[in-house]
């Protein structure tokens, strides 16, 4: 680390000549020069962004307010500042690439009080985070974070609703985007991360955090006072953080577990450590932000050194499709004989894992079985098949008895913990997933959060953390009639920004506008069958569902073949074309063979892959597309078999809620 030449603009004459502290700005440049933070230090600490010369971010107000009345940030005295220039690689674990470049310009400004700022400034992205060593507990009140806009942007924001027990800061973190201008954020609302706000010039900026341990998540709300900017820019726009209280009790709720009284204050942590970043994702086309790695670059590394029992894979999985399996000799439903089948399909078709979701135990205490399961023959029985077994559980449970469940269980042979109803993102829920994590890999268990927020980094940190929901998945279908073909070519670009996203795809029964029904116990889904074959290509999820009953995918063998055809995981990823909210496509690598979806919303449309991606030489690809009369009846589709080679160019047609995919490997 050495001291950098940094940009200082001091206006001297004017200021001091009105006794004035002199205005001190440092500008740290991204490594190809196009994105500039500035940060002033007088009085409040402020950044901005621009990049190509037009505005990202206004001047915002950075602080750290303490329960001793000390706030980090104002009146700061800069005792050194020094920058370096990172350019690194690392190999991430059950990713969309093989190798990560990690390379920014670092500017660490080290303030007296005996805490930093932290910035980094990527070609594509720039954070910021405080590190503050102290002897001791700290105690924080609160936290400045704002994002200031030179104009009333549109915008994708996430608000929170579905509040568990009419509390705020407990939901599932599931919403559709309302598309607003900043100004028509709804008052008294919050909003979770990541929200994309579109700053005009083709330009997209996404808003989330990274590296967030022993703190809570951030949301966002409108900025009526514009977060610390000054009364010349009073007609702009922004949005701030806002943090979950630290909980001081909780209580049962049926499954979730919701605090009843909070403090005054947001953390108690320890006084040596470093704070979430703050992040921004900035795209010059929309189709860059499927390819973004910023948070999984900003995350601490793994803690494992052994990885590998850490198996990715695709999952038989129950709960959505209700156990509805037909033309057996037994009564389907949570019992031994319905496992074993889902097993027996698991196996026919090349998949590692079936899950047993809730009602294999008790909700709220994971050692008492039902009697009309045998757990262990279970897990028996797919040890010979070659398919694991993982258990759903609460994570009310998991919290109280995972000391003596995650020792029991994985001596029987459990590959891992569906944890589910988090429903929070306050210090003590973040710190547990956190907990759960590191006990989970002592057993060499995988874990997979639903009912949380979005990843922050510790599917990198703890890499057996191989799933994530945070998002507003298939099972809605069963009881809500929404519009997900235009949310499923949104959070590809938005939430997915934040890493793996179990959104459970694989429906079977696909269905038109006109002909969708909202059908708890037999499920169908909105949108063609060849999107639902598309999300198994778009969708990061290195723990993958087939939603479905065994029974429907077996009278699909043809689309089945093809899901189970997909990796999980891969070595490289291709964005193609995209636009946030219409349509996207995009290529995937593993090995050699190359995987291309296609999506699109209501609106029918002609695409064109370009296969530039691909090395020389000469190609197959199995190709399934929208049939004919996939407008009329979603279930429709062609498959046909194709040559090509690099640089050829494939026009498709997409129906109306639609989907195109394709298995190409060398010829």
């Amino acid at each position: 680390m050495r001291t950098a030449l940094l940009t200082i603009a001091c206006f001297l004459t004017s200021t001091l000549l009105a006794n004035k502290p002199v205005p001190v700005v440092y500008d740290i440049k991204s490594p190809d020069g196009t994105l500039i933070v500035h940060i002033t230090t007088t009085g409040q600490i402020q950044w901005s962004a621009e990049q190509d010369g037009q505005p990202v971010i206004l001047p915002s107000t950075i602080a750290l307010h303490l329960e001793t009345g000390e706030t980090l940030g104002a009146n700061a005295k800069i005792s050194s500042a020094q920058t370096q220039h990172i350019n690194t690689q690392f190999n991430p674990v059950n990713y969309k690439r093989s190798t990560i470049t990690d390379q920014c310009t670092e500017l660490t400004l080290n303030c007296k009080g005996d805490y930093s700022l932290v910035f980094r400034v990527y070609n594509d992205a720039a954070a910021y985070r405080f590190v503050t060593k102290r002897k001791g507990e700290l105690i924080v009140k609160n936290e400045d974070a704002n994002f200031n806009f030179a104009a009333d942007d549109n915008a994708f924001v996430p608000i929170q609703h579905e509040y568990r027990r009419d509390k705020n800061f407990n939901s599932s973190f599931e919403a559709l985007y309302h598309e607003i201008t900043l100004s028509r954020f709804p008052k008294d609302s919050l909003a979770f991360l990541p929200l994309l706000v579109d700053i005009g010039q083709n330009k997209k900026v996404v808003i989330t955090e990274a590296d967030l341990d022993d703190y809570p998540g951030m949301y966002l709300h409108g900025n009526e006072t514009h977060g610390g900017m000054q009364g010349s820019d009073s007609g702009r726009w922004g949005l701030s953080g806002v943090y979950a209280p630290y909980p001081l009790d909780a209580s049962l709720a049926s499954i979730n577990y919701i605090p009843g009284n909070r403090a005054d204050y947001i953390a108690k942590t320890t006084g040596t450590r470093s704070f979430p970043w703050r992040v921004i994702a900035i795209s010059r086309q929309d189709k860059q932000l499927l390819d973004q790695d910023i948070v999984q670059k900003l995350s601490m590394p793994s803690k494992l050194t052994d990885i590998s029992w850490i198996k990715p894979g695709q999952v038989a999985w129950d709960w959505w499709n209700n156990w509805n399996i037909t033309h057996v000799d037994f009564k389907a439903g949570i019992n031994t004989e319905t496992y074993k089948y889902y097993i027996d399909f698991a196996a026919a078709n090349h998949l590692q894992y079936i899950i047993m979701d809730e009602g294999w135990s008790n909700d709220l205490d994971l050692l008492k079985i039902r009697p009309v399961i045998d757990l262990q023959q279970i897990i028996d029985y797919g040890k010979q098949k070659d398919v694991g077994v993982i258990l759903w559980a609460t994570w009310y449970a998991v919290n109280k008895q995972m000391d003596t469940v995650f020792p029991k269980y994985a001596g029987m042979g459990v590959k891992g913990f569906k944890i589910d109803f988090i429903d929070r993102d306050d210090q003590v829920a973040i710190a547990s997933t956190y907990a759960i994590a590191q006990k989970a890999a002592q057993y060499k268990l995988l874990v997979d959060y639903h009912g949380t927020s979005k990843p922050t980094g510790l599917p990198r940190t703890w890499p057996n953390v191989i799933g994530y929901e945070g998002v507003r998945g298939l099972e809605n279908f069963k009881w809500a009639d929404e519009d997900q073909p235009h949310y499923v070519v949104s959070i590809p670009f938005i939430r997915m920004l934040a890493g793996p996203m179990d959104y459970t795809p694989g429906a079977m029964r696909n269905a038109t506008k006109a002909t969708f029904r909202a059908v708890n116990n037999d499920p169908m889904a909105k949108g063609t069958r060849c999107q639902q074959l598309a999300e198994y290509i778009v969708f990061d999820a290195p723990l993958q569902m087939l939603a479905d009953n065994p029974t429907i995918y077996k009278k699909e063998q043809e689309c089945t073949d093809f899901i189970t055809q997909i990796p999980t995981t891969f070595d490289e990823t291709v964005p193609l074309d995209g636009k946030v909210g219409a349509y996207l496509a995009l290529a995937r690598r593993k090995g050699k063979d190359w995987f291309v979806g296609a999506m699109t919303d209501w609106t029918p449309r002609e695409m064109t892959i370009d296969c530039s991606f691909l090395p020389e030489g000469t190609y197959e690809a199995e190709i399934f597309r929208d049939g004919v009369n996939a407008g009329r009846d979603a279930t429709d589709y062609k498959k046909e078999t194709i040559r090509l080679k690099r640089g050829d160019k494939l026009s498709i047609r997409l129906a109306p809620g639609g989907g195109w995919v394709a298995h190409i490997r060398p010829y």
